[in-house]
């Protein structure tokens, strides 16, 4: 798999510094201690896997579960064994796809989207304690400028992944 060169200059300290805040933050919430923490405080019995599917699901229209794992970054096998678990225990079901009917999407039942809304109210009365010494205003340029700092991260990766896809001389 080809990946678009990086520039061959040095990053900007305060580039830098980003890169080492999100390691950091991306470290601490992917702890399994707490995710657990988190799962017991939302009252939901769910592994990491299954949160970041029900997350992804809740937040899109029904997917086919290739374009969940193409979404979540992961293999097709991940996304089927886990979209099993869940519908077993019932908070995601398969309904057809509306462009073909021999195929099938992935949603949120009742319980699922119950499910999902109790892990974000838990994570954001977590982190409504740990910035409750920000102002509205700094709490306000945070979320516009995560917004726009994934919306470009998604941008590079898929004009990235269109590079690695295009003949050579073509991109």
């Amino acid at each position: 798999m080809s990946t678009s060169p990086l520039p061959d200059v040095p990053a900007s300290p305060e580039v830098v510094e980003i890169e080492r805040a999100l390691t950091r933050i991306t470290y601490l919430s992917t702890r399994a201690r707490q995710h657990d923490r988190l799962m017991a405080l939302a009252g939901v019995p769910l592994d990491r896997a299954a949160v970041a599917l029900l997350r992804q699901i809740a937040d899109s229209e029904p997917l086919r579960p290739g374009e969940l794992a193409n979404r979540l970054g992961v293999e097709a096998s991940h996304v089927t064994r886990t979209v099993q678990q869940l519908q077993k225990s019932g908070y995601v079901t398969r309904v057809p796809d509306p462009e073909d009917r021999r195929a099938q999407r992935v949603q949120l039942t009742d319980s699922g989207q119950r499910a999902i809304d109790r892990v974000r109210d838990a994570g954001s009365r977590g982190m409504m304690l740990a910035l409750a010494d920000w102002s509205p205003e700094e709490l306000r340029q945070l979320a516009t400028l995560f917004h726009r700092m994934v919306d470009d991260f998604l941008s590079h990766a898929e004009d990235g992944a269109e590079q690695a896809a295009a003949p050579a001389g073509t991109a």
